[in-house]
């Protein structure tokens, strides 16, 4: 997905978290579909790259209410230090690590190596 700036009335990043919900779910959102196949975020990373502060648990409350068939690469936000946080044997759970190891991420002991699949999306050139 292409990179888009921000709409006109988010006037900084800054000021996304006292933004309306629904200008906090559009920033999560735009920022969670550029994590591309094989590669993972945390909660907090997300949050911190769509201009939401570290907000890992409203991250992860709001990726728990995505509509079901979303097209939002969810499953590619982990907890912090590579844990999968999603419990093994539910079927979330078993959803994610099948769609991780077919982008091939290795999973090992409910880890994923944040060194080999973490995301960190390049800088803007300017």
């Amino acid at each position: 997905m292409a990179s888009r700036k921000p709409s006109p009335d988010v006037n900084t990043p800054h000021d996304l978290p006292t933004a309306s919900p629904e200008m906090r779910r559009e920033a999560l959102y735009l920022t969670l579909a550029q994590v591309p196949p094989g590669k993972v975020v945390s909660y907090g990373q997300l949050g911190e790259m769509a201009g939401l502060g570290r907000a890992a648990r409203w991250v992860g409350r709001t990726l728990s209410q995505l509509p079901h068939g979303t097209r939002l690469p969810w499953h590619r936000v982990i907890a912090a230090g590579g844990r999968l946080s999603l419990p093994a044997g539910s079927p979330s759970g078993d959803e994610q690590r099948a769609r991780l190891r077919a982008e091939g991420v290795f999973i090992h002991n409910e880890r994923v190596d944040m060194r080999r699949h973490g995301w960190l999306p390049m800088p803007p050139k300017g």
